[in-house]
């Protein structure tokens, strides 16, 4: 029996490939979050690496809480 995979969809982003909006979903596949557009099919996997990037380049960061 196949694991159903949980998407979520991201409000107001627009596809690298067919510039469609509203079709981007996440979902995460073997620990690695991955990005599909539902309408053309392109997809792209997101490294822990580049996710930091996209996402530490435009926070500010008061602290960051690392529970013990």
């Amino acid at each position: 029996m196949s694991k159903r995979v949980k998407r979520r969809f991201v409000a107001g982003a627009t596809c690298p490939k067919c510039q469609e909006l509203d079709t981007i979903s996440l979902y995460f596949e073997n620990n690695v979050e991955k990005l599909e557009c539902v309408a053309c099919g392109y997809n792209e996997a997101q490294t822990d690496e580049k996710v930091s990037a996209a996402t530490r380049s435009n926070e500010n960061v008061i602290g960051i809480f690392k529970p013990h």
